[in-house]
């Protein structure tokens, strides 16, 4: 029992058991008052559990997914071998078209984020990527047999289909990710 400065009755600490005048417990709807402890501590985690949940899921959104920085590299090699192209530099084209046909994927859970933001239109994003795949193959593959027009040729398709997943994909997927409305297309 607690002691109050102000009243010469003791006060019960919190949730210590309490006996009414009657002689009924305050814990009566539990067994025990240490039942309702126990009931208290795993209310109090559960609150603690959803406020952590929810502060990850805030801290997710904020954070840069991977992908950013897959499609910053990306773009990056999209300049080299502009470069390259205006150079006729068709070893620098060659060398850097594998980077952008394998480019590194997204980690597993990043990757189920973001299918289940596309949803139904996975195949679509996919193609996208897939047309991305083939058309740095080509590019590399002309530049190997420095065939400039080739080249050109496969790089146009090859930005095209950049262009395509931008923008159907770029806007809606900074304002889901990243509560950016007024994401360039």
């Amino acid at each position: 029992m607690v002691h109050s400065a102000k009243m010469s009755k003791p006060v019960a600490a919190p949730f210590q058991q309490q006996h009414e005048p009657e002689g009924r417990s305050l814990c009566a709807p539990f067994e025990s008052c240490q039942d309702m402890k126990k009931s208290r501590n795993s209310i109090i985690n559960l609150f603690v559990a959803a406020g952590l949940l929810l502060a990850a899921s805030g801290a997710q959104a904020a954070e840069p997914l991977a992908l950013q920085k897959v499609m910053k590299d990306l773009g990056k090699h999209m300049q080299t071998i502009t470069d390259g192209i205006s150079r006729e530099d068709w070893v620098l084209v060659e060398k850097t078209a594998p980077r952008i046909a394998d480019h590194p994927q997204p980690p597993m859970m990043e990757k189920m984020r973001i299918m289940s933001f596309v949803g139904t239109n996975m195949g679509k994003f996919k193609s996208y990527d897939g047309e991305t795949h083939e058309q740095a193959q080509a590019v590399g593959k002309a530049a190997k047999a420095k065939d400039g027009p080739g080249v050109i040729l496969s790089f146009q398709k090859l930005q095209t289909g950049c262009y395509n997943c931008h923008s159907e994909f770029r806007k809606p997927f900074m304002e889901y990710f990243y509560g950016k409305k007024d994401a360039v297309q």
